[in-house]
């Protein structure tokens, strides 16, 4: 039985003009690079299996390190942009498992979200799961935009056939949609296609009921190799930049939730989410 849609996902909003520190520095940053069509950069690696490093950068600092970086970098553009909107949304059961299972840093466990690509409204059904050794393991699937904010029957049997092989688990119940996300994306990638830097902006979450927005200050980046830590994180090591532990489920989940335990993303909530940064969307707030 396919999955009930508990709360509207808006239409994607063009996107607002840059107003943070954050926003201009991805901008100027990507000016000084090279541009990589889609096609070419996934000729390089497609890195469905790899190793990632978060971190959160102060605007300046992310200059910084992408100027020290650009002649070894490409930068994704499509149709003139080197900036793209992204949302998912997140599916978990009402005990919130999947968030539990982070939260214990359990080493079987995963995230289900559908993926829109909100420039082009290309949507993919999307199961994140934990390598043996810890690395980040992707599996995806073509999904109808119609859909994304539920779980249709064929992206349930996707999900429990990837649980049994991977994990020898069986399909949680109950699974629904728990959290929004939406966020500008610039891509950069090394010459080699041994490595890419996701860099996100304008960070918004929203569970139905609440949204709560970062602080416009950081980027955050997440390198990602299939052979370990390249260029990138060694530059940030010396900038005094240290990798952070975040996931935007997780993070979200917990700005939005302050009842729940979320000792791993204090850190995290406090550099990236401003104080009583919580909008009520309920129609009494209205």
């Amino acid at each position: 039985m396919r999955s009930r849609t508990l709360f509207a996902v808006p239409e994607p909003a063009a996107p607002a003009p840059e107003s943070t520190a954050a926003e201009r520095a991805v901008t100027a940053a990507a000016g000084l690079v090279d541009p990589i069509g889609l096609a070419e950069l996934m000729a390089l690696a497609e890195l469905q299996t790899r190793v990632d490093r978060k971190y959160f950068v102060p605007a300046e600092t992310f200059r910084r390190l992408i100027g020290e970086l650009a002649g070894e970098l490409h930068v994704l553009e499509i149709d003139g942009l080197r900036s793209f909107g992204y949302e998912s949304v997140y599916f978990d059961t009402p005990q919130l498992s999947t968030y539990r299972a982070h939260l214990q840093r359990r080493r079987q466990r995963f995230k289900a979200r559908t993926r829109t690509y909100t420039d082009s409204g290309l949507t993919m059904f999307e199961v994140k799961l934990t390598g043996s050794r810890g690395e980040t393991v992707k599996q995806r699937v073509p999904y109808p935009t119609e859909h994304r904010a539920e779980l249709t029957e064929e992206a349930l049997a996707h999900l429990g056939d990837t649980l049994c092989r991977a994990y020898h688990q069986n399909l949680p119940t109950g699974l629904r949609p728990t959290l929004v996300t939406t966020y500008r994306r610039t891509t950069f990638v090394s010459r080699t296609g041994h490595s890419r830097l996701t860099c996100d902006v304008g960070l918004v979450c929203r569970d139905g009921e609440h949204e709560v927005r970062d602080t416009g200050t950081h980027v955050l980046v997440e390198s990602k190799s299939s052979v370990g830590g390249g260029a990138a994180d060694r530059i940030l090591r010396d900038l005094g930049v240290r990798p952070a532990t975040v996931s935007k489920y997780c993070v979200g989940v917990a700005a939005l939730h302050p009842e729940l335990p979320s000792n791993p993303w204090h850190q995290t909530l406090r550099r990236y989410f401003a104080p009583s940064a919580v909008t009520d969307l309920s129609p009494a707030a209205a």
